[in-house]
């Protein structure tokens, strides 16, 4: 989002994106810690004195147990007392792990009379067009728990008002069902909310439950989405909950501050906040990710903006950032669950380190969307899995020694892997395990060049343009590959990569979103109007903020030609100029779609982002200069088998670089860069793998 001031400047009297990423540079107060919960590791970056210091700590049920762990793991090898952290940031899979696992809480659904089922139909779109089988998932609410009250508001304003027998009557029912929770989504609620807020206020006085109310969880139009946002943030709100009441109690004997937390959006916010707003915690973690990304790229950023790609054991995620600025999306959808609050906009495939390689009925060689997970893992792992896997084919190539550790301890069996893969390799008609690798490899590429592909060249962007900063424990290993196939010519892999969304958290800015639906034709909106309602978006974001005076508070729209059904965002300046947001709209869908329409432009929604700047901490150098190979190994390229170098990480040398090809491992990652390409490191640590002119 871009737009004008907190005081209604024009965007070209604010700091811009230049200025807020100097503010990075900035050293903290004092140290502050950013742990990310994940699947399997808790994640844990610290920053003090200008060091940064990693763990990473086994995940635990209750997730809060593993972040003090973290946290004391990290602080003790810092040498610092916990107490002497200024600030604590966190992100958790408490929501979508809810959502994933169908384990929120017994929700109940307050809407208008006639609207009932609006949750179950749904939209008319499927995601198999022409599979007759394909079921939806059930609803989060069944429909014995949807309430229904005799009211009815249209967007010009209330026709019929609740009545007390009415919200009697409900108070009643929803007690008799034994509810944790209840979501209240009345017709035109977004427009005229006092028949909703009637209703929220009274369930909330008389129900010892949380109650979400659609006007202040999402105050847009559309029904279904709107419906669809309020009950994930009542399904999760309890479990969300309980455990900030949990967390910030620990933060509390471990001397720690209180903690902020990630939202979706890619900012952080207050716990007492997101324990009233759940549904913004939904993917925090992948949002603290790029975030991170965004933050670490650094000088080598100079291009139309950067492509970040996550590779993990399961899944990985692919987003953009340009101009300095995350991608961001509304449109959103969580196990199939729309949600419409602002989210960093993320792609993801199912294609990461554990991805189960396979044949499919035709003889296409397939990577999952099936996982060997941790237990019993890749067949290398020695832990009784049999499946061929991403991982395994990265050990037969000669991209992993046989002698490397992962997690500390766990060595792996080159032999287990390349039966796998010769299994794989008969099934396909391939040439032996080698052939099957160099196979599995190349198809997990493919999949994960298309995610980039979807979130560049299906939106209007050339990725030949674009920077690609990889990062999670797959990630740099594939980066450089996938890289070359796309003739992106440059990759950074940031040196704290495998912890880099815990790093993420050190560097996101506090940030608070509005909305508000307001529609017509942009010819006849009355601007001083549209520009009052910027006005009351903006000191409603000034009065939730912790720094009200530091804030900077951006505008767009959502925009769309008449008679489309969707809508692109569009920056604003204040005061509100309809013909500028016109011909920016049309610039939009030209890139976006490839041409402009002559038709009228309709105003839809109104949006303001406040954000609060946080500063960043400075990664410190590593490497050596003059540092030679650690060892050297038979690794398999396209072109064929070479024998490879490999470094230590932490002993890459400084200076003009190595050609590839060449293995660098780490205690996190292992970065392979492929012959044609040249690796050199950065003053942060970093690693900036360019095409070579050799």
């Amino acid at each position: 989002m871009g737009g004008g001031s907190a005081d209604g400047r024009p965007a070209a009297d604010r700091q811009g994106v230049e200025d807020r990423q100097g503010a990075h540079d900035r050293p903290t107060a004092g140290p502050a810690i950013g742990v990310d919960v994940g699947g399997t590791f808790t994640d844990v970056a610290l920053s003090v004195d200008g060091d940064l210091v990693t763990a990473k700590v086994p995940s635990t049920d209750d997730q809060s147990e593993g972040v003090a762990a973290g946290i004391e793991r990290a602080c003790e090898a810092a040498g610092i007392d916990p107490e002497s952290v200024t600030e604590f940031s966190h992100a958790m899979t408490v929501s979508v792990n809810a959502l994933l696992e169908n384990d929120g809480a017994r929700t109940a659904l307050v809407t208008t009379e006639g609207f009932r089922d609006v949750l179950e139909i749904g939209r008319q779109t499927r995601p198999s067009l022409y599979d007759l089988d394909a079921e939806k998932p059930a609803p989060l609410v069944s429909r014995r728990r949807r309430f229904e009250v005799a009211e009815r508001a249209a967007p010009d304003g209330v026709e019929r008002p609740v009545d007390d027998p009415e919200i009697e009557s409900l108070v009643a029912n929803l007690r008799d069902a034994g509810v944790e929770s209840v979501a209240v989504c009345l017709l035109h609620a977004y427009a005229h909310p006092e028949n909703e807020a009637r209703v929220a206020d009274a369930l909330r006085a008389e129900l010892d439950v949380p109650v979400s109310a659609s006007h202040e969880v999402l105050p847009e139009f559309r029904e279904y989405e709107r419906t669809s946002t309020t009950v994930v943030d009542a399904y999760v709100r309890p479990a969300i909950d309980g455990y900030v009441g949990r967390l910030t109690e620990r933060a509390r004997d471990l001397g720690l501050p209180q903690p902020r937390i990630m939202q979706a959006n890619g900012g952080v916010t207050d716990a007492d906040t997101v324990r009233r707003n759940a549904v913004t915690t939904v993917l925090s973690g992948p949002a603290a990710g790029v975030v991170g990304a965004s933050a670490t790229a650094g000088a080598d950023a100079d291009r139309d903006g950067l492509i970040t790609f996550d590779m993990g054991g399961t899944s990985s995620d692919v987003s953009l950032v340009r101009d300095g600025e995350v991608a961001r999306t509304t449109e959103s959808a969580v196990a199939d669950r729309p949600i419409g609050t602002p989210m960093v906009d993320v792609e993801t495939v199912g294609a990461g380190g554990g991805s189960i390689a396979w044949v499919d009925a035709g003889g296409a060689l397939r990577i999952g969307p099936r996982s060997a997970g941790a237990d019993p893992g890749p067949a290398c792992y020695g832990k009784g899995g049999t499946e061929p896997t991403v991982t395994d084919a990265n050990l037969v190539l000669g991209y992993v020694g046989a002698d490397t550790d992962l997690g500390g301890d766990l060595s792996l069996d080159a032999a287990a892997a390349r039966d796998a893969l010769a299994d794989l390799a008969d099934e396909a008609g391939m040439d032996g395990p080698v052939a099957a690798a160099l196979g599995v490899h190349r198809v997990a590429n493919a999949d994960m060049a298309r995610a980039i592909r979807s979130v560049t060249v299906e939106r209007g962007h050339d990725p030949r343009e674009f920077g690609l900063v990889a990062f999670g424990g797959a990630g740099p290993m594939h980066a450089v590959s996938i890289a070359d196939g796309l003739d992106v010519e440059r990759v950074v892999v940031p040196h704290a990569s495998g912890v880099l969304s815990a790093y993420g958290l050190l560097a996101a800015d506090e940030t608070r979103d509005a909305v508000r639906t307001r529609q017509g034709p942009l010819d006849t909106v009355d601007p001083e109007a549209v520009d009052a309602l910027y006005g009351d978006l903006t000191d409603d974001l000034l009065d939730e903020v912790s720094d009200p005076d530091a804030a900077r508070v951006e505008y767009a729209a959502d925009c769309r030609y008449a008679g489309q059904s969707f809508e692109l965002t569009v920056d604003v300046e204040r005061p509100f100029d309809p013909a500028a947001v016109g011909e920016r709209f049309a610039a939009a869908h030209e890139s976006a779609y490839g041409y402009r329409a002559d038709e009228p432009v309709d105003l839809v929604n109104c949006r303001a982002t406040a954000t609060v700047p946080r500063s960043a901490p400075a990664v410190g150098a590593v490497g050596g200069e003059g540092a030679e190979p650690r060892t050297t190994r038979e690794a398999v390229f396209p072109d064929g088998a070479r024998e490879t170098p490999v470094y230590d990480r932490d002993r890459f040398p400084t200076g003009e670089g190595v050609e590839g090809p060449v293995v660098i491992e780490g205690a996190e990652s292992t970065v392979v860069v492929p012959p044609a390409w040249r690796v050199r490191l950065r003053d942060d640590g970093a690693l900036v793998a360019e095409v070579s002119d050799a």
